[in-house]
């Protein structure tokens, strides 16, 4: 299927019409979550924000309390692009599917399983280079939808499933994600804010690229053994 990165983000932009004021909202509570909430808990288990300045360094406890939240926030941001994918199925998600979908400790055990095995593996690549990395990353991509409409897949099958079909579909992927630096560029003029809104627009905009170009595979492909 050919479609142009400009009819992407047109779709993407036609699915956030009537939806901007949910997806900002979502947005900022991502941000309070992934930001806030481990500074305020650093700041706690280091005896308050007075001591917290003073003090060189971190207590170990912290630090571990700080990985941990870190780790359990992993899964989190999986259920976001899940979101997005729904948004653009019109689906009329909520912000509460984001947080409901973890409930379910296979599936939350499921997707720290796979972030954590793809991180692992693009750092491997990396060794060889940091294009093999790049390339890789790209390929691995798609796992994350893949595994939100086939749940049964396990994280190795989800993995090597997005390597397959993103078979020449890498360097549109990539040239995507660069069509929003001039975007980012001109948040940093609003000091961040504007990111509210264009952080919103790059998911709904992944997201539609899985659905019209990698979804569609699932006939072509039946999840067959491969390299990963």
């Amino acid at each position: 299927m050919i479609i142009k990165i400009s009819e992407i983000k047109r779709q993407a932009k036609q699915s956030l019409k009537g939806n901007w004021g949910l997806v900002v909202l979502l947005t900022f509570i991502l941000f309070l979550i992934n930001a806030v909430l481990p500074n305020a808990i650093d700041i706690i288990m280091n005896g308050g924000f007075t001591t917290r300045i003073n003090q060189d360094q971190t207590s170990f406890s912290a630090d571990m309390v700080s990985l941990l939240v870190s780790i359990v926030l992993i899964p989190l941001s999986v259920t976001v692009y899940w979101f997005y994918l729904s948004l653009i199925r019109n689906e009329q998600p909520q912000i509460s599917q984001v947080f409901s979908n973890l409930k379910d400790i296979k599936k939350f055990l499921k997707l720290l399983g796979l972030s954590f095995l793809q991180h692992l593996l693009v750092f491997l690549w990396s060794f060889l280079l940091v294009v093999p990395g790049i390339v890789k990353a790209l390929a691995y991509s798609q796992s994350y939808y893949l595994l939100r409409d086939h749940p049964e897949y396990s994280v190795i099958q989800a993995i090597t499933e997005s390597r397959m079909r993103m078979k020449g579909y890498k360097w549109k992927y990539f040239l995507l994600g660069l069509s929003f630096i001039g975007w980012g560029i001109l948040c940093l003029f609003t000091l961040g804010i504007g990111l509210l809104w264009l952080i919103p627009y790059i998911a709904t905009s992944i997201a539609t690229f899985y659905n019209e170009l990698i979804y569609p595979q699932d006939k072509k492909f039946k999840n067959k053994e491969a390299i990963l």
